[in-house]
């Protein structure tokens, strides 16, 4: 993360593989432009940022060339309180700048993240600490390496859940498939003796007619 021009310098003598612009930072064009030649992927935060500020920012990145860009939903307080959060802004985000979009998240807990990640979020940065008794000015909202471990699992498993759209049985549910409601007799009945409500029931398993034609059968 540079702070001005040339720790990008000093950035590039290290070969890092990707940038990322702080939400303070997010105003500073003349920064994001030299950040942007490197040609390296750019994840820039939002805190604070107006939308004519972040579409200037993203602007100045793609007028360099550089369309590998990664915006980050960011409440800009320390640590931030949920009500704050506005996730919901992450798919408008998406949408609206045609970009990748994911989560500086500075809540405590790991919930937000996988809120963001349920809402489409492809990046999460959380604040780290070696231990929660060395007091910093992060240590509030960082996690420690167990819960961060944890948050991961959360966040793959959150990621899996979304799925795709699709209608119909997934394919461990078709065993449950027997489990569903269908139309039997279930009394005897004599030939010509008319179906009542007395002796046809919706009942398990599947195999039988379906429940649909229970109107129609009563009716005859």
């Amino acid at each position: 993360t540079p702070f001005d021009l040339t720790a990008v310098d000093f950035l590039e003598e290290h070969k890092i593989e990707f940038y990322k612009i702080a939400s303070f930072e997010v105003v500073d064009i003349p920064l994001i432009r030299k950040v942007a030649k490197t040609g390296k992927p750019v994840v820039m935060s939002c805190g604070m940022a107006s939308e004519e500020e972040i579409k200037e920012a993203v602007d100045a990145i793609k007028a360099e060339g550089n369309e590998n860009i990664f915006l980050l939903k960011c409440c800009s307080a320390y640590p931030a309180d949920y009500s704050n959060m506005n996730l919901c802004m992450i798919p408008n985000m998406k949408e609206k700048f045609q970009v990748h979009v994911g989560l500086s998240d500075h809540s405590a807990g790991s919930l937000a993240c996988v809120m963001a990640v349920a809402m489409g979020a492809c990046v999460i940065e959380k604040h780290i600490c070696i231990s929660r008794e060395d007091k910093t000015v992060d240590s509030d909202f960082s996690m420690d390496k167990d819960e961060f471990a944890q948050m991961v699992k959360d966040v793959r498993n959150a990621e899996r859940s979304r799925g795709k759209i699709s209608y119909g049985p997934s394919e461990d549910e078709m065993q449950s498939y027997a489990h569903r409601r269908s139309l039997f007799v279930t009394k005897d009945i004599s030939k010509g003796e008319r179906f009542t409500k007395e002796n046809i029931k919706s009942i398990r398993p599947a195999c039988g007619l379906h429940t649909r034609y229970y109107d129609t059968l009563l009716e005859n």
